[in-house]
């Protein structure tokens, strides 16, 4: 099965100017926790969750109205490509201990693939999933989580 199958193809992204508290409030109204943040051309150039608005956000006395989520959002973010097989990105998921992955699409961004689409997806392993998940949650939480 290829990622393009299982992930979820209406993905909201934000741009690096974007206000934290403009992110948060898009993130509470699709009750959504994490954000892909891309440039112009839609390349994710990081990611930003709801722990990182509130630990490097608000817990660091930033106004999130006049800070923008470059200042506080992952940029090392791993991304997969909308071809790759399912099983390639849980494997890449469970190495890098993130619970989502930014899909992409000739370094466009098309959708996310979370581990709850893994895990609702009828033809998963359940044995590899729950490894997968197990060492997800092992790390605590990393990026993207």
């Amino acid at each position: 099965m290829k990622v393009n199958e299982c992930m979820c193809h209406d993905v909201l992204w934000v741009n690096p100017n974007t206000s934290v508290c403009e992110c948060a409030n898009l993130m509470a109204e699709h009750k959504i926790g994490c954000v892909p943040v891309c440039d112009s051309n839609q390349k994710v150039v990081g990611m930003i969750t709801d722990r990182d608005i509130i630990l490097r956000g608000v817990c660091c006395d930033k106004n999130t109205k006049t800070t923008p989520v470059s200042d506080i959002m992952t940029t090392n973010v791993h991304c997969c490509d909308v071809n790759e097989h399912l099983e390639t990105a849980e494997k890449m998921m469970s190495e890098n201990q993130v619970r989502r992955l930014p899909i992409i699409d000739n370094d466009k961004i098309v959708g996310i693939l979370s581990i709850g689409d893994i895990g609702r997806n009828p033809y998963t392993d359940k044995e590899i999933f729950a490894a997968t998940f197990d060492n997800i949650c092992k790390g605590g939480n990393k990026n993207n989580s």
